[in-house]
C-alpha cells in the first residue's frame, strides 16, 4: 500500500507556511555563504597584495637595500599598510558570516573559530606598528640626520624584520581558525566534506610553517612555502565553493525560526 506524499501546496496556489519557512531558510543560508565567500575574496586579495609588495621590497641581511625600496616606494607602502588595515578587518567580519551560518551546527565550536580569528587580528593589528615603523625610519630625513645613515638603515631592516616575525605568529591562529571551521564545514551537510577535510590539514600547513621558520631559518622561506601552498589550496576552493554555490540545507535539517 501506497502512502500519497503531502501536497506541498495548498489548494489555492500558496504554500504551507512550514514550506515558505524552509525555503526562506535555504535562500537565507546561501545569501550570507555568498556573503562570506565575498569577504574572504576580500581579505585574500587586501592581504595577498600587502605581504607580497611587503616580501618584495624585504632583502634579508641587506640593510641598506631594504630602507632603499621602502624609501622608494613609500606611497605604494602606505597603500599596503591600509590593504591590511582593510584585511584584518574583514577578516574578522569573515568570522562572524561563518559564525552565523554555522552555529546551528555546534554554537560553541563556531564560537572556537571566531577566537581564533580575533586573537590572529590582534596580532595582526599590534604588528602593523612595525610595518610603519619602517616606513617612517626609511622615508623620513630626520631621522637618517638623528641616528646617522647606517643606523637609520639598520633600524628600517630591524621594524622589517620584527613585523615578518609578528606575522609568523598571527599565522599559528590563522591556521588553529581553520580546523573548528573545517570540522563544522565537514559535519554541517551544507558543503562536500572534502572541503572541511582540506581545510583541517590547512590548519597543520600554516602550524607546521609557523614552526619550521621558527626552529630552521635558513630553509623556513623555502619549505614554509610548501605548507603555505597547502593552506592556501584549501582555503581558495571554500572560498570558490562559498561564492558560487553558497551553502544548501540538508532536507533533514529542523526548521529554525530567526531569533
Amino acid at each position: 500500500m501506497f502512502t500519497k506524499r503531502p501536497d506541498t501546496k495548498r489548494p489555492d496556489g500558496i504554500k504551507p507556511a512550514r514550506v515558505q519557512e524552509k525555503e526562506e531558510i535555504m535562500k537565507s543560508k546561501k545569501q550570507l555563504a555568498r556573503f562570506a565567500g565575498v569577504l574572504y575574496l576580500i581579505v585574500g586579495i587586501s592581504g595577498g597584495f600587502a605581504q607580497g609588495f611587503r616580501q618584495s621590497l624585504f632583502v634579508p641581511d641587506d640593510a641598506a637595500a631594504t630602507a632603499s625600496n621602502i624609501a622608494e616606494s613609500a606611497m605604494l607602502f602606505r597603500v599596503g599598510f591600509v590593504a591590511d588595515l582593510v584585511n584584518i578587518t574583514v577578516f574578522l567580519l569573515l568570522a562572524f558570516a561563518l559564525y552565523q551560518l554555522l552555529k546551528p551546527v555546534n554554537q560553541q565550536i563556531a564560537a572556537t573559530f571566531v577566537i581564533f580569528n580575533a586573537v590572529a587580528v590582534a596580532i595582526m593589528g599590534a604588528d602593523l606598528i612595525n610595518h610603519f615603523a619602517a616606513l617612517l625610519v626609511a622615508s623620513e630625513p630626520e631621522y637618517a640626520a638623528a641616528f646617522g645613515t647606517k643606523s637609520s638603515e639598520a633600524l628600517v631592516l630591524l621594524f622589517a624584520e620584527l613585523h615578518a616575525q609578528g606575522y609568523l605568529i598571527a599565522g599559528i591562529f590563522f591556521g588553529l581558525w581553520l580546523f573548528p571551521l573545517g570540522y563544522l564545514v565537514y559535519r554541517s551537510g551544507y558543503f562536500p566534506r572534502v572541503l572541511g577535510i582540506m581545510l583541517m590539514v590547512g590548519c597543520f600547513g600554516y602550524l607546521t610553517d609557523a614552526f619550521v621558520a621558527s626552529l630552521f631559518p635558513s630553509v623556513g622561506a623555502s619549505v614554509g612555502l610548501i605548507f603555505r601552498l597547502v593552506a592556501g589550496i584549501a582555503e581558495t576552493s571554500f572560498l570558490l565553493w562559498l561564492l558560487i554555490m553558497g551553502a544548501k540545507v540538508p532536507a533533514q535539517d529542523d526548521i529554525k525560526t530567526a531569533s
